[in-house]
């Protein structure tokens, strides 16, 4: 790549917190990749919208259609006020759209966001669909993070998010590796809302209640945290065998919550072998949670932690998805066969001009 190309980075997570849009610049210098983020914000959803995405899975094929080009044009008309509210000139839109299924052992997932329509409605060309790909490849689909977490993020020996589901990526001799670790805030803001909250600000719910020692178990033994091979998750599965499991017990919320924090942060633990030296980067949402910061460091003392400013704590996801969109208009690698399970290295995202 000879120019600099500035991508804004569009990113919905599971959790619903709203749409993440980040301003990115990229360059290529000195064998090295740089970044920069000029500014992002985060456009909370309508309760309108949050009811439309949370039951979209539900409803029938037409409402399913009509509503991939209705979010693609409130995508579009999103970007369109950002770029002028922040006097921003975007090469390009790189959008993970908004997840609605996500099976990739039966071979399918997708995620909403028209990328025709963001492109007419925006006037900025666009790069989406980076999932599709690599299930038709009989990979997972996921994480598409890592990429960038090697690229962009090389200090680190672990990158940690903890976003709807925590998520981790690290090199392993020399070689890229990377899964979904557990449910995070999509298990927290489903019981902090039972506490008519949206979430479970700094833990506080969680540290009121305690710790249901048979409920922490029955977690722990879920077939997914069995498995070492690619591996991830999504909505369906949450709802179907995780929350199954939590219903099975008579606990009230507050010790559900307590349970769930110490849960997450026992399989983040698990999910790491070497912690003397090493350093990890914390990012997400699910960081501002102090009270799992603080089971997280409790199960791994030796580990340095890093937690660093906000704007990376919130967009990081979003900056890389903007470099995911980079590497694929640059023609490059951007999908790894050793993160997804996928047959191959391969080229992800499909363009819209505008």
């Amino acid at each position: 790549m000879k120019n600099a190309l500035k991508i804004i980075g569009l990113m919905s997570g599971t959790s619903l917190d709203g749409l993440d849009v980040a301003a990115c610049e990229f360059d290529f210098s000195q064998g090295k990749w740089n970044y920069q983020i000029h500014a992002a914000e985060t456009f909370s959803y309508s309760d309108f919208w949050k009811q439309r995405l949370q039951t979209l899975d539900k409803q029938d094929a037409q409402t399913f259609v009509q509503t991939d080009t209705e979010y693609g044009r409130l995508l579009g008309e999103t970007v369109k006020d950002f770029l002028k509210k922040y006097n921003f000139s975007a090469d390009y839109i790189a959008s993970h759209g908004h997840t609605i299924f996500h099976q990739p052992h039966a071979g399918f997932t997708s995620q909403i966001g028209n990328g025709a329509v963001l492109a007419a409605v925006s006037g900025v060309n666009v790069v989406c669909d980076f999932r599709s790909t690599d299930v038709a490849l009989s990979g997972q689909g996921a994480p598409l993070v890592p990429v960038g977490d090697a690229l962009l993020f090389s200090d680190y020996d672990y990158c940690l998010n903890i976003g709807g589901f925590s998520n981790i990526s690290f090199a392993k001799n020399g070689v890229r590796k990377a899964f979904d670790i557990s449910p995070a805030n999509i298990a927290l803001n489903y019981f902090a809302n039972k506490e008519n909250c949206l979430f479970d600000k700094n833990g506080q719910l969680a540290r009121q209640g305690k710790l249901q020692n048979d409920l922490f178990n029955a977690l722990n033994t879920i077939d997914f945290y069995q498995n070492h091979h690619a591996k991830s998750l999504g909505k369906e599965w949450f709802e179907t065998l995780f929350l199954p499991i939590i219903f099975s017990f008579d606990c009230t919320n507050k010790d559900i919550l307590a349970t769930l924090t110490e849960h997450i942060a026992f399989q983040v633990s698990r999910s790491i072998k070497e912690t003397e030296n090493k350093k990890m980067l914390m990012t997400g949402g699910g960081v501002k949670n102090t009270f799992l910061i603080e089971k997280i460091i409790h199960y791994l003392p030796d580990l340095e932690c890093v937690i660093p400013d906000e704007l990376l704590i919130d967009y990081k996801e979003a900056l890389i998805f903007a470099f995911l969109g980079c590497l694929r208009i640059d023609n490059k690698m951007n999908c790894l066969q050793t993160v997804t399970g996928g047959t191959r290295d391969h080229i992800a995202g499909a363009i819209y001009l505008a």
